[in-house]
């Protein structure tokens, strides 16, 4: 049985993320994260739970797996559905990152179908650290650095927000939860995959003694408050931002480099008829601002752009 005062907590971080009284999907793998999650969360909204576990079709008993996931729903009164990918071809390469993509489908398919505006994932502080070390080694900038965010639009599902929880639980707090409970939980073998970056980078995070994960996942909370804080100065100034005689000109003034470079993605993608609505890299970003900045001109995604003290960008004329 799970102690009362983790139901309290775990309720505390729900409610803080979702209205109380209203239902919640609950993304399971059958791993000790996920199952946390679904015992907390039945035990702080009984009733309002709904359950869904993805079968990728990647490895052999995967499908045992869910169908375990089922029979434990079954018993808590909680209604659960298995959703199966389906693969055209399997990925040749960045397997966890196809299967991630699928998954998010799935799920937000599931919860439109259900009636359901959030679905709760497993991730935890452990998590989050892994995600802040690995995209410190990338050399990402505050938004990447902020890792998950406690809640986010779920990748490509239009109104179904992805919830997260248990950021502030760790790991060894969620098994022992799921042990108090009686419950088995199952373990994946490709956490334990090397060939996978995350999982590299949770053992020398194991290894690194001196590294505290919760002192890290406390890190990008405060970088997604620092993040939430440029986007505050950027939706200033892009409300200074005129459009006049088919062009939009805004005079960045001494506007720091972050808060250009971010008007200027806003600018391009409002304007942008090449590109089929993908974010701009970090490249593309790079030289249209040394334009920019230079008070040249650049094109870039469909969008003629010209600098100095005001930049003017229109949307170019069709290509003959």
């Amino acid at each position: 049985m799970i102690a009362p005062f983790l139901i309290d907590r775990f309720a505390a971080d729900l409610d803080a993320l979702l209205a109380p009284g209203e239902r919640v999907g609950v993304a399971v793998s059958g791993g000790p994260d996920s199952l946390a999650l679904l015992l907390l969360a039945d035990a702080a909204r009984p009733g309002l739970v709904a359950a869904a576990s993805v079968d990728h079709g990647l490895r052999a008993g995967s499908r045992a797996e869910t169908e375990a996931v089922a029979r434990l729903c079954e018993r808590l009164g909680i209604r659960h559905d298995i959703l199966t990918v389906e693969w055209p071809a399997l990925p040749a390469s960045a397997l966890q990152e196809h299967a991630r993509h699928a998954r998010y489908a799935a799920l937000g398919a599931w919860a439109s179908s259900n009636g359901l505006a959030a679905i709760a994932t497993g991730h935890h502080a452990d998590d989050q650290a892994e995600t802040l070390v690995m995209r410190l080694v990338r050399g990402a900038g505050v938004r990447g650095l902020a890792a998950m965010r406690a809640s986010a639009p779920l990748p490509g599902s239009g109104q179904v927000r992805v919830l997260r929880p248990l950021l502030g639980w760790r790991r060894a707090e969620l098994e022992a939860a799921v042990a108090s409970a009686g419950v088995e939980a199952v373990d994946d073998p490709s956490n334990h995959d090397e060939q996978h970056e995350r999982v590299r980078v949770r053992r020398k995070l194991a290894e690194a003694a001196w590294l505290d994960p919760a002192a890290l996942a406390a890190s990008s909370a405060h970088l997604a408050a620092a993040d939430e804080a440029i986007e505050w100065a950027v939706a200033r100034d892009m409300a200074a931002v005129r459009s006049e005689a088919g062009a939009l000109h805004y005079r960045p003034g001494d506007a720091p480099p972050e808060i250009r470079r971010r008007v200027a993605a806003r600018l391009v993608a409002l304007l942008a008829c090449e590109g089929d609505g993908q974010a701009l890299r970090g490249r593309e970003l790079d030289r249209l601002l040394a334009a920019l900045d230079q008070g040249r001109s650049a094109t870039l995604r469909g969008v003629q752009a010209s600098g100095g003290p005001e930049w003017r960008l229109r949307t170019a004329p069709p290509r003959r």
